[in-house]
């Protein structure tokens, strides 16, 4: 009578078990009700540059075409190619035999109406004396005046020819004329030059400073003004500040200079041509090189910066978790402008002292109890301390290098 089956006495002991496990001490902070705690950036306003990044063509300061200006054989070579000469170097000889032959006749040519002339003026003083009582006649009076006259003509041409002669036999020796490197030589010695055109003969360049060409598009440049006239932005009294990136991705060691800027758009391109001046006293800039430009246009007085982790971004929007005064997650939705290291610029969408979530923002939910906790604000780095952290970054470059 007192056996029961195994079955009957199982269900009840299960029963037991699941209500000792509901029964488990829940944590304190979800009985207690506690929010919890997230990240937040308090957002504040800073001043920070606006710079735009933009690629550039290196360009000769002055380029000069040396070319044969007389006609001749070339005798010799005077400069080695590729060195840096100055002004009226020699670099060609031409023969100067046929030259010097043109200037002796043209000398000849002088001397031979100055004695036409001695004569012509010895007979014009013979007749003013014999005018006066009438032993030659007016008209006589007259005819040698005009020879003299002529005389003196074709001695004035004469010395004009000559003075020609001598200018070819100048121009026999090829001078450079700026100061600059001389490329290579475009004829040899014992070439004909200049026989039926100013032949050319070599190329120097003045890479001393150099150009730099870049273009901005013409929408870029109308923002930025705009935003300047509306005192969004705040101009550079010292005009703008350019850098310049080689090839290899190394920074420049000088700063460039604004040169020129085009009055006009490019119809092609829809740009606005502009030209910046570089110091290059080791020659490491080569004209036709292909550099890149940051240039700081302006500066934002009130610019705003949060970190990429408290971006939200969808197909259709750009939203931030903002933390209400009752401690309430809102979602806000914002205009982000370019990045910054490690930071995106917001152009609209927060207003200072706002509290931005920063951390594990794709978990949050609209209308969560949170507790803000803040954390340190990224400093924007200052002009000067990017000047040191350029200069360091040479320094450690060229010590690689070595």
């Amino acid at each position: 009578m007192f056996r029961f089956p195994v079955r009957t006495l199982f269900i009840p002991f299960l029963c037991m078990l699941q209500l000792s496990a509901c029964s488990k001490p829940q944590p304190a902070s979800q009985a207690a009700g506690v929010a919890p705690e997230v990240a937040v950036l308090t957002v504040r306003t800073a001043e920070m540059p606006t710079e735009v990044e933009l690629p550039g063509r290196v360009e000769a300061y002055r380029i000069a075409e040396v070319r044969a200006r007389v006609s001749g054989i070339v005798a010799k070579r005077f400069y080695q190619e590729g060195q840096t000469v100055q002004a009226d170097t020699l670099l060609f000889a031409i023969n100067p035999e046929q030259l010097q032959a043109s200037k002796l006749e043209a000398e000849a040519e002088v001397a031979r109406t100055e004695a036409n002339l001695i004569n012509a003026n010895d007979k014009l003083q013979r007749y003013q004396a014999l005018v006066g009582d009438q032993s030659v006649s007016q008209r006589d009076y007259r005819a040698a005046q005009a020879d003299a006259q002529l005389a003196k003509a074709e001695v004035a041409a004469a010395q004009a020819k000559l003075n020609r002669a001598k200018l070819d036999l100048g121009y026999a020796n090829v001078r450079a004329p700026i100061a600059g490197v001389a490329r290579r030589a475009l004829v040899t010695e014992g070439a004909l030059v200049g026989k039926d055109e100013a032949t050319h003969l070599t190329t120097i360049e003045q890479i001393h400073p150099v150009y730099v060409n870049f273009a901005q598009s013409s929408s870029e440049v109308f923002a930025l003004r705009k935003a300047l006239r509306d005192g969004q932005l705040k101009g550079s009294d010292g005009g703008l500040n350019i850098q310049l990136l080689l090839p290899d991705g190394t920074l420049y060691a000088g700063s460039g200079k604004l040169s020129f800027s085009d009055v006009s758009v490019n119809q092609t391109t829809d740009s606005v041509v502009m030209r910046a001046v570089f110091d290059n006293p080791q020659h490491e800039l080569m004209p036709g090189a292909y550099v890149r430009l940051k240039i700081r246009q302006a500066t934002n007085p009130k610019a705003i910066l949060i970190p990429r982790d408290a971006l939200i971004r969808d197909q259709f929007s750009t939203r931030v978790w903002v933390v209400n005064a009752e401690g309430v997650l809102e979602s806000r939705e914002v205009q982000v402008g370019r990045a910054v290291d490690k930071q995106w610029l917001i152009e609209q969408g927060l207003q200072p002292g706002e509290r931005v979530v920063v951390t594990n923002a794709a978990t949050q939910t609209t209308g969560a109890k949170v507790t803000p906790k803040e954390m340190p604000v990224a400093r924007p780095q200052t002009a000067v301390e990017a000047s040191v952290s350029a200069t360091s970054n040479l320094s450690a470059n060229a010590a690689v290098r070595k």
